[in-house]
């Protein structure tokens, strides 16, 4: 009964949190069946949550070899089971796309960034492509599953650095995406359309019907 009653407690804190930034978020939530690709299937752990910030824009098809069954790999994350090696991806070119630019976060947990890749040419990204300084996988501290969105934005020319702290939360990381419709002359207009690939990562501790009474947190 101790256990339940902490137990609410910490969920209903987490959510409160989440809310100060992000809408309808999920904490605990079993895996659902999700997309691979940006499609806009319906998924009711990722809609309605943190991101949806290029709406309105074109969208092309994100596909990644460490998405399975709506899943991400073990070997993307930064934990005991992983490797931290950034997830493959691969899309067709687009249109007037000079550059592309990358950005991975977790959409639970009011923007928090684990890629930010930039200037980017190829349209085929390589397991571990980004650099130890731009990626940092999913490693899930508090628990259950979180999902994790990945943005691939076809852009007219080369903007400025990105913006956005790795491994920490970005309150204004909306504002930091929208920003590449400046290019680095300052010209607007510089985004053509955009990739989206989400999927979820569950930590090992609540794995195969695991829970906290049967695994200690550390």
């Amino acid at each position: 009964m101790k256990y339940t009653k902490i137990t609410a407690f910490i969920t209903v804190l987490a959510l409160i949190l989440c809310f100060t930034g992000c809408r309808n978020n999920t904490e605990g939530t079993l895996a659902p069946e999700t997309s691979s690709s940006a499609s806009d299937t319906v998924n009711p752990l990722t809609d309605n949550m943190c991101g949806g910030y290029l709406d309105g824009y074109d969208t092309f098809e994100v596909t990644s070899t460490d998405l399975n069954d709506g899943v991400w790999d073990d070997i993307i994350s930064n934990t005991d089971i992983g490797e931290n090696k950034s997830p493959q991806l691969s899309w067709k070119p687009v249109e007037g796309a000079a550059v592309y630019a990358v950005y991975m976060f977790d959409t639970n947990t009011n923007g928090y960034l684990h890629w930010r890749s930039g200037g980017i040419t190829e349209t085929t990204l390589p397991q571990g492509f980004a650099s130890p300084l731009d990626y940092n996988g999913p490693h899930i501290g508090h628990g259950y599953t979180h999902n994790f969105d990945i943005y691939v934005i076809a852009l007219k020319a080369p903007t400025g650095r990105l913006k956005g702290t790795v491994n920490g939360q970005n309150k204004k990381l909306g504002e930091f995406i929208k920003e590449l419709d400046t290019d680095a002359e300052g010209n607007t207009g510089n985004i053509i359309s955009y990739g989206k690939i989400s999927g979820l990562f569950t930590d090992s501790r609540f794995r195969d019907g695991k829970t906290p009474e049967s695994t200690p947190v550390m």
